[in-house]
């Protein structure tokens, strides 16, 4: 017998597993029960009433009529009743002659039929939920529904929804108790008239503590891991549909049998026993009582089985008809849940199939899990009762001059920072969802902005206020998708800075948008991989005055567009494998400055043709082949800044030094043996280096440049070092490690702005020079 417990006990795991249960899977067991139960009182009735009662058939003098009467098909309605007679026959007889004729003539199905039943009933209450049993299924399912069970009670799942609804937020004030509204005011009770309910003020949506926070974290990353276990293969549904072909094959054998039974049952037999010499009888009339009921039963059962038949057929149909190991909840739920959810597959999709067929309210409360939306608002609640403002204060510096505030590795932006009004310099580093509020119009002074692989989303009046008051923007980035859409129309924008792949000779896609919208872009800075110059860059090429590129070693070709740079005033083109100066430079009247550090230049005597440039104060030539200057390089005689390290040079031709203008000089790095007297011209230089060379002694004309600050001329073969230093009265900076002096002279202390830690050299030289320079840079 089945206990009270063990039946409550089956009856809660079926309820959990009720979700994954659709229409055709509830009825089918509510068919096996009633089955069951027809089953059971059929098995009932034989084991307590089944039974055959016999009676023997006197031999009379009417015995040839009785034989051609049993011949011709006997009936009991067919043979004339005749009176009653003794039979002889005691208790036991009539017994024995019961059970044996009962074995003899009852057909098997009138004896074994309901048992049959039974057992196809049970193998088909089996099969139903074998999936919910199977090891390599049940465990699946029952972690999928303790999820999911998580997901809709977790406070978290409603705040998200309520977020994502298109019902207008519920009002701040609300009554406590409608008692309230539906009682009125009568003289039973005056008070009510007296002192009326106050309402309670609600908060709209509630507010998540620390601990409902670290559970929605937690579940997050619960299904992040169920999913990729659940997406690994495809057997819970190969189960549940050999489960379910299984259950179709197993109706149509029953439904084929059965309906080969109809009409099979009989009240009435005839039974020769062959037990003359016992009872004296040949012949015995028997009755079956229960021939009636069972075929009731068994008309029943078809009706039932034939039912559970069409819903196993639709169910298998279903199975067939749909694509059960792709879900997509976009298209499931008519877009009205989180966007950018994934199509989900295989196990993982098959049971929200399931589950959408029980109620879609479940996958659309699961989905708030799946969602990087969902949890990225998650976290940014999270964030805003850790950073708070007196947090974010401890992380602003100052740096430059300027008030800056630097954010990184957080999932949002705080929304304390908006409080932090004196920022002038907002840097955003590896923010996973960064979006620009309308509060931002509270900092009244910011002007930069740096993005560096973040991409930020605006309100629209967040974009407008960007749009008035941001002048400078950095932006670093991988892929042109996380360069925000909003940064083209920064109309007051005077510097953009661009760092990341733009190279669109492999990929046509990459293209920046057109840069028109920035009518007051002055200052243009592109680190790539650029093959040519975009032609979005054109579009403001009138208005730049600084252009700068750096190529990370790729070719950049086609700079003839540099030409209509009318404006530009600067410009810098690194490691853009130029093997000479373009000639389109020529054409800008305006150039100031020119930087073209490691290129490939070799030869540069396109230098004299600079002249055209009469403005031009600075010249970079670092970090190429260079291997001798030409001599028309005088006629830059407005140059302020020559750099020339990391070359191949030997000598240096006599007319540099009629640049008269020259403030910073850089030869180092090179192969230079000699510095000629006619140095001494330099009259304004302030900045010397000669440093890595093979230079062996110092002119004393290079003394009489009375305005040098700094002189860097370490690692070469000097072996003394001239006293006609004392002539310079303004040097701070003094370089001679690496060379072959045996000591200084003690002139060196005559320079009264060259102090301790401005002086660099070996401490063994220094220890063989003058007391007095011991004392002073020791």
């Amino acid at each position: 017998m089945i206990t009270v417990t063990e039946a409550a006990s089956l009856a809660d795991s079926q309820a959990h597993f009720k979700a994954l249960k659709p229409w055709w899977d509830v009825l089918m067991d509510y068919l096996l029960i009633i089955m069951l139960m027809v089953s059971f009182f059929s098995a009932t009735l034989l084991i307590t009433m089944d039974k055959v009662v016999c009676m023997p058939k006197p031999i009379d003098t009417h015995k040839n009529k009785t034989d051609d009467l049993s011949k011709a098909g006997f009936t009991y309605s067919s043979i004339s009743r005749e009176p009653g007679h003794l039979t002889k026959l005691d208790y036991q007889q009539y017994l024995y002659v019961s059970v044996v004729c009962y074995h003899k003539v009852v057909p098997w199905q009138s004896k074994y039929f309901p048992y049959l039943t039974l057992v196809n009933t049970l193998i088909l209450l089996v099969s139903s939920n074998f999936w919910f049993k199977y090891p390599k299924t049940s465990s699946k399912v029952d972690h999928f529904l303790s999820i999911l069970s998580k997901c809709f009670e977790s406070p978290w799942t409603t705040k998200a929804l309520e977020e994502t609804s298109d019902q207008p937020p519920p009002d701040h004030t609300r009554l406590k108790s409608s008692c309230t509204r539906s009682v009125e005011y009568s003289s039973r009770s005056p008070l009510l008239r007296e002192f009326p309910f106050i309402p309670i003020q609600l908060p709209a949506s509630s507010i998540l503590d620390k601990k409902e926070e670290e559970q929605a974290k937690a579940l997050f990353e619960k299904i992040r891991h169920f999913r990729l276990y659940a997406e690994d293969s495809d057997i819970v549904y190969q189960v549940y549909m050999g489960q379910t072909i299984f259950k179709v094959v197993k109706v149509t054998i029953v439904i084929g049998y059965t309906f080969s039974l109809v009409g099979s049952f009989s009240f009435q037999h005839i039974c020769k026993p062959d037990i003359q010499n016992l009872m004296g009888y040949t012949l015995f009339i028997c009755t079956h009582n229960l021939a009636y009921i069972l075929e009731k039963l068994l008309l029943t059962y078809i009706l039932l089985v034939c039912l559970y038949a069409f819903l196993a057929a639709y169910a298998l149909f279903w199975l067939f008809s749909h694509q059960l190991k792709s879900y997509s909840f976009e298209k499931n739920h008519d877009g009205n849940v989180f966007g950018d959810i994934p199509v989900v597959k295989n196990d993982f999709a098959f049971m929200l199939h399931m589950i959408d067929r029980y109620d879609s309210l479940y996958s659309r409360r699961f989905s708030v899990f799946l969602s990087a939306i969902s949890e990225g608002r998650l976290k940014e609640l999270a964030l805003n009762s850790e950073w708070t403002l007196e947090k974010l204060k401890e992380q602003v510096n100052k740096n430059k001059g300027h008030c800056e505030l630097v954010i990184s590795m957080l999932p949002a932006i705080p929304i304390a920072v908006y409080d932090l009004t004196e920022i002038e310099v907002l840097k955003l580093e590896l923010i996973s969802s960064a979006n620009f509020l309308a509060a931002v119009s509270r900092l009244k002074r910011l002007s930069e902005l740096h993005l560096r692989h973040t991409l930020v989303k605006t309100d629209p009046d967040a974009h407008r206020f960007l749009q008035e008051h941001l002048k400078i923007l950095k932006v670093w980035f991988t892929d042109l998708e996380e360069l925000p859409a909003w940064i083209y129309s920064l109309k007051n924008l005077q510097q953009l800075h661009l760092s990341g792949n733009l190279n669109s000779s492999n990929n046509k896609s990459i293209r920046l948008q057109s840069l028109r919208g920035l009518r007051n872009l002055r200052v243009l800075s592109l680190t790539s991989n650029l093959s040519y110059l975009p032609p979005t860059v054109l579009d403001i090429a009138g208005q730049l005055h600084k252009l700068i590129i750096h190529n990370g070693e790729t070719v950049l070709c086609s700079l003839g567009h540099l030409k209509k740079m009318s404006q530009l005033t600067n410009i810098e083109l690194r490691q853009c494998q130029i093997s000479k100066i373009p000639g389109a430079l020529f054409n800008l009247p305006t150039l100031q400055n020119m930087d073209l550090t490691s290129n490939l230049l070799q030869n540069v005597d396109e230098l004299g043709t600079l002249q055209r440039l009469r403005n031009i104060t600075t010249l970079r030539l670092c970090h190429n082949a260079i291997y001798c200057l030409p001599p028309t390089i005088e006629n830059l005689f407005n140059l302020e800044e020559l750099t020339l390290s990391h070359n191949n040079l030997d000598n240096l031709p006599t007319t540099l030094f009629n640049l008269v203008k020259l403030r910073h000089l850089d030869i180092s790095h090179n192969h230079i043996k000699t510095i000629i007297p006619e140095i001494g011209h330099l009259s304004r230089l302030e900045l010397l280096e000669i440093s890595s060379n093979q230079i062996s002694f110092l002119p004393v004309e290079l003394f009489r440049c009375t305005r040098l600050r700094s002189l860097y001329a370490g690692h070469n073969k000097l072996t003394n070092f001239p006293s006609e230093v004392r002539q310079l009265s303004l040097l701070s900076t003094l370089e001679l490690t690496g060379n072959n002096l045996t000591s200084l002279p003690v002139d060196i202390a005559s320079c009264l702005m060259l102090r301790k830690g401005a002086m660099f050299i070996e401490e063994n030289v220094l220890n063989m020079s003058p007391m007095k320079l011991r004392i002073k840079f020791s």
